[in-house]
């Protein structure tokens, strides 16, 4: 019995200490992504919203560990680009993103007694994307992209042209800074990138399929959402493409989310976790009102 008692004791006391270096953490912001109609690498230029939530724990004072989701909306279109050629190809797409990441943040300045800390973060996830676009007849019906093979991915006698994947692998990485608010809560902001393995997110990769192949496979849906140049004013009876007339670049689409963090941590108190060298830091250089004295 007196063993049982001890290992329950000291169960609650690692259980107790551990949860003082968790932390439950929420992400408000902007989601954009570059690839073939998004020529700039960071802007907010046609940007949607990203959603987020993570779970962090801080392994030492400059090391912290992160998993946590993402949901994101982003969009882009080719009337908004600069290049006059780009703006007749006329393309256009939209996808949900759902994430899974885990990572690591490192504090450059450390985590004990201090109001403010800047941070890099990188590590790994896993995304879900399934892009469309709105067809001009039906006006305003919304088509999947990948089902139509607009640039042969899957048809038969093109067996250089796989259909691609919509869950995939990425690379996050980014910086943040995260400000103390109270023993507790914490806010702060962030800018993350991910570098993918695919150049589909946007369903634009590489060229024009033959036309009459896209039409005997997959329809003339299909065609009208692979070349969309005729539906611009002036331009309504330019021919289709001839094969392997060049439609998009080969470089992989990227995204990134910008915004703002919200954290709460779920023990707070004088005696943090890690012998009390947590977020929140023992007493030692903490005023009298409990508060961190230093800002740097």
């Amino acid at each position: 019995m007196k063993k049982i008692t001890a290992i329950l004791l000291f169960s609650a006391l690692l259980l107790s200490a551990t949860a003082q270096d968790i932390h439950v953490n929420l992400f408000g912001g902007f989601a954009n992504y570059n690839g073939d109609l998004q020529g700039k690498n960071i802007t907010l230029d046609q940007a949607l919203f990203s959603v987020g939530g993570w779970v962090s724990y801080e392994f030492s004072n400059k090391l912290m560990l992160r998993a946590g989701v993402h949901y994101a909306q982003i969009n882009a279109q080719d009337k908004y680009q600069s290049n006059p050629l780009t703006r007749l190809r006329n393309l256009s797409f939209a996808t949900n993103i759902l994430e899974g990441h885990a990572a690591g943040e490192f504090h450059f300045l450390g985590m004990q007694e201090r109001i403010i800390s800047p941070y890099i973060m990188a590590g790994v996830a896993v995304f879900h994307y399934n892009p469309y676009a709105y067809a001009p007849l039906p006006a305003g019906n919304k088509v999947y992209l990948r089902p139509l093979s607009t640039e042969g991915q899957g048809l038969t006698g093109f067996p250089d042209r796989k259909p691609y994947s919509l869950t995939q692998f990425a690379v996050p990485f980014g910086a943040g800074v995260r400000m103390k608010l109270t023993d507790r809560i914490g806010a702060g902001i962030e800018i993350n990138y991910r570098k993918t393995f695919t150049d589909y997110i946007d369903d634009v990769s590489t060229t024009y399929v033959d036309q009459t192949a896209l039409l005997t496979q997959r329809g003339p849906l299909a065609v009208q959402m692979a070349f969309r140049t005729p539906e611009l004013s002036g331009h309504t009876s330019d021919p289709y493409p001839p094969n392997n007339t060049i439609r998009g670049g080969k470089a992989k689409d990227n995204y990134y989310f910008m915004g703002f963090t919200l954290s709460y941590r779920l023990s707070g108190g004088s005696s943090g976790g890690n012998g009390g060298s947590g977020w929140s830091g023992g007493r030692k250089g903490r005023s009298r009102m409990g508060c961190p004295v230093n800002v740097w």
